[in-house]
C-alpha cells in the first residue's frame, strides 16, 4: 500500500478510509467514488478544510467511474465480496490490489467473491483479522490481486452487481 500511487476509495461516505490514506501518503493520487451528492460535497469542503491536495472527489457510481487504472482500490460497507470484486476489478491495473474491509463473511458470501474474482480476473490474496477497537473482532481486510485482465463485459450497467451479483452459478455458467 505504501508504494501506491493511484488509488480510489469506493463508497467513501464522509471519508475514511480514502481521506486518512491521502493524509498518510501525501505521494499518492487518491480519489474518493461517492453516488451521493450529498456526502460529495461534505468530502469535497473537507478536503478544502484541510488543505489536502491529493485527493479527488469523483461523484459518481462505480461502473460510471472512467479513470486510469489504479494500484490499490478500498472499500468498506457497500456490499458482498462478489460486489466488491466486480465494482474494483475494471478500476484496478494487472498487479493493483482490491482491499475490501468487511464484516462477518459466511460460506455462501465467500464462495460468491471467490467466483466472481476468478471471473473478474482478480486472486485472493489473503485475509486479515482486524481488531482495532472493542467489538470488532469479527472484522477482516480481504485482499484480492489482480492477476488477468477483465473482460470487457464488466462493468455491468450501474445497479446491475448489486441487483444480479455473480455467484458460484455464474462462474459454471460463464465456462
Amino acid at each position: 500500500m505504501r508504494e501506491a500511487r493511484r488509488i480510489a476509495d469506493l463508497g467513501a461516505g464522509a471519508g475514511p478510509p480514502g481521506l486518512v490514506l491521502a493524509i498518510a501518503l501525501p505521494d499518492a493520487e487518491v480519489t474518493l467514488v461517492e453516488s451521493v451528492r450529498k456526502k460529495c460535497a461534505w468530502m469535497q469542503a473537507t478536503v478544502e478544510r484541510l488543505g489536502v491536495d491529493n485527493v479527488r472527489v469523483a461523484c459518481v457510481r462505480a461502473e460510471d467511474l472512467e479513470d486510469d487504472p489504479f494500484d490499490v482500490v478500498t472499500a468498506r460497507a457497500i456490499g458482498s465480496l462478489a460486489v466488491l470484486c466486480e465494482y474494483a476489478a475494471p478500476l484496478l491495473r494487472e498487479g493493483g490490489v482490491l482491499v475490501a474491509w468487511k464484516g462477518a463473511v459466511d460460506a455462501s458470501e465467500e464462495a460468491d467473491g471467490l467466483a466472481a474474482a476468478e471471473i473478474l480476473g482478480l486472486e485472493r490474496d489473503s485475509v486479515l483479522a482486524v481488531k482495532p477497537y472493542p467489538g470488532s473482532e469479527r472484522r477482516a481486510l480481504h485482499v484480492f490481486r489482480k492477476v488477468e485482465p477483465t473482460p470487457e463485459r464488466y462493468p455491468r450497467r450501474p445497479g446491475m452487481a448489486a441487483k444480479r451479483p455473480l455467484s458460484a452459478r455464474s462462474r459454471r455458467a460463464d465456462r
